[in-house]
């Protein structure tokens, strides 16, 4: 599963925090929630040092982001992408965005499902980017410290309670995290609809 595989990553950086940075930052790409509880769990278990753990889960999920945008960038340049998007619809939604980065930013970081289609919407009709950096720095801050210390809690309850088997419980709440995720963003398309 993709939990094993970055938790794997963090166990091949061993003690080096070069490796350590690398591996979290890898598994942001790979599954930015997964990597968040894996970075914590091994917080928790005293193998990272919690700066080096939110310093590159940060930075990691920000390159993603900032990817994202600049996928949206780079597929407006694309003749047959772009025109599914006739150029006065263009000059319409990034009239809207233009006002609302940050605010449609941090709705999509909280909001499942949201992030692809936004942040590459915001790439694609190019919206200011130095206004979308700072949102995706600011939003990110908040999601990741919130889900890192909810699973600094949980670790310790697993590490209390499950010794050896806390892995497993780990992997069970980022399966859970997945599919809340995955139910809330159900919910919304039927709210939608």
């Amino acid at each position: 599963m993709l939990a094993s595989t970055i938790t794997s990553l963090l166990a091949l950086a061993g003690r080096s925090a070069l490796f350590q940075a690398t591996a979290i930052i890898v598994g942001t790409f790979i599954l930015e929630d997964g990597a968040t509880v894996a970075a914590a769990m091994q917080v928790e278990s005293g193998t990272l040092p919690m700066w080096l753990a939110l310093i590159s889960l940060y930075t990691g999920i920000v390159l993603g982001d900032l990817g994202l945008y600049g996928l949206g960038r780079l597929s407006a340049h694309i003749p047959w992408i772009a025109r599914f998007l006739p150029p006065h619809r263009q000059e319409m939604i990034k009239a809207w965005i233009s006002g609302r980065v940050v605010r449609v930013v941090m709705v999509s970081r909280f909001l499942p499902g949201l992030r692809l289609p936004t942040y590459t919407t915001c790439g694609f009709v190019g919206a200011d980017l130095k206004r979308f950096a700072l949102a995706a720095i600011a939003a990110t801050a908040v999601w990741t410290s919130l889900l890192f210390a909810t699973s600094l809690r949980l670790g310790q309850f697993l590490m209390d309670h499950l010794g050896v088997w806390r892995w497993a419980g780990a992997v069970g709440f980022i399966v859970f995290v997945i599919l809340a995720g995955r139910a809330a963003a159900a919910g919304l398309q039927g709210v939608r609809r």
